[in-house]
């Protein structure tokens, strides 16, 4: 058992624990964090696989309205700890930033694991201790926290702590979402989990899944409920997914729970208005296949041309019938029907979690005195595009702000 004056254990060793610890090590406190599994923040590694997007460029009235109805929980945190803070603060780690083409913020490495390794010494540097392979199973009568650990049973004493132990997607990276069993039993309210930036379920034919599996659809326009959305997507063997398909997946997500169905629509050509697309589709097909002429007159992609096809299938149509007209509404409007939501375990993040009145002003959970929570685990969503680790490490920031505050009284 571990008991010292000021000691703070964390608990999850993802982005928003590690800021945490970070700022009580810098107050003077001694900061314990614990980990379920062998190695710390595995799922930040992974998003740094394919270019680590930290945050984003855009002005900071626009980038709160992402978080949408958690926006005005988020942004006294995400003001005191700006993108323009953590880019600041990555740079004092070695890896200097630099903003793309769409406004994303990367690191100049594109990688997450430079910035993670001078991060992980930094903090060695500064006292934090790493407990791994420590997975948390709540608390016993005297309020001490209960560890399983490869060598058995563990309780641990500490004057404040911090869960950080993210949500529940992509589990097998150590976030499981085991922890609302236990903060619901000490009667605080959760939200219930459910996948963000995921992909949905479309009913393929046969056909079409076989031969356009994997392949992208680029340079569309998505819209739902008044929303649309540019970007790319993926078809996948059950359905689709992809960022402009994350960007909507909140809306999508609640009308398939509501209604057990959502319509997509998709617009393949964006770029080019009713007119243009009429006018070019009343062009002589001549000896070409449908195919063919749609690939010359709109330049569609094989996979775009296969869904249109399969969207007149579905429609009881023949695209290759249609008058340019129809067919122009078609190609510009495409529905697609959503029949389910990728489940958690394969989303990029969570929603739902601790919700939001069941913490102070300084993330402390009122129903448990000297708890402290952040990161992925409270009740906010975002899109893709930095929003995400954004509010992670800025919670984790004033999460450990709140602590030093409560310590301190």
């Amino acid at each position: 058992m571990s008991s010292m004056p000021n000691h703070i254990a964390i608990i999850g060793a993802g982005p928003a624990g590690l800021m945490a610890a970070e700022v009580l090590a810098e107050g003077g406190a001694a900061v314990t964090v614990y980990d379920a599994m062998p190695s710390p923040a595995r799922k930040f590694l992974m998003a740094g696989r394919g270019g680590l997007n930290l945050t984003h460029s855009e002005e900071l009235p626009a980038f709160l309205s992402r978080y949408r109805e958690a926006a005005p929980f988020l942004e006294a945190a995400v003001r005191v700890f700006p993108p323009e803070r953590l880019r600041a603060w990555c740079e004092t780690l070695g890896e200097k930033t630099f903003v793309g083409s769409s406004g994303r913020v990367f690191p100049e490495s594109f990688k997450a694991s430079p910035l993670l390794r001078a991060w992980l010494r930094r903090l060695a540097a500064q006292g934090v201790r790493l407990e791994l392979r420590h997975r948390w199973t709540g608390w016993d009568e005297q309020r001490r926290l209960q560890f399983e650990t490869p060598t058995g049973s563990r309780v641990v004493a500490a004057d404040a702590i911090v869960l950080a132990l993210g949500g529940a997607s992509w589990p097998r990276l150590g976030s499981d979402g085991a922890w609302t069993s236990i903060l619901a039993a000490r009667g605080v309210a959760i939200a219930p989990l459910r996948p963000a930036n995921c992909g949905f379920s479309v009913g393929w034919s046969d056909l079409f899944r076989e031969r356009f599996e994997g392949q992208p659809l680029k340079s569309i326009a998505l819209s739902f409920s008044g929303r649309s959305v540019r970007g790319e997507a993926i078809i996948t063997r059950h359905g689709i997914e992809g960022g402009a398909i994350y960007a909507l997946s909140a809306e999508l997500r609640e009308a398939i729970a509501s209604a057990g169905a959502a319509t997509l629509l998709i617009a393949l050509r964006p770029d080019l208005g009713t007119q243009e697309l009429i006018a070019r589709l009343k062009a002589p097909r001549g000896k070409q296949s449908f195919s063919n002429f749609l690939r010359k007159a709109l330049q569609l992609s094989p996979v775009a041309i296969g869904l249109v096809q399969e969207a007149g299938k579905a429609a009881g149509l023949s695209p290759s019938s249609l008058p340019p007209e129809q067919l122009a509404a078609l190609i510009n409007g495409l529905p697609l029907k959503l029949n389910g939501t990728a489940g958690l375990a394969r989303a990029i993040s969570t929603a739902g979690g601790i919700a939001r009145d069941e913490l102070d002003a300084d993330y402390m959970i009122k129903r448990l005195p000297g708890v402290f929570a952040c990161g992925e685990m409270l009740d906010w969503e975002a899109p893709t595009g930095g929003y995400l680790l954004q509010a992670s490490f800025a919670t984790g920031v004033a999460a450990g702000g709140g602590v030093l505050r409560w310590v301190q009284r």
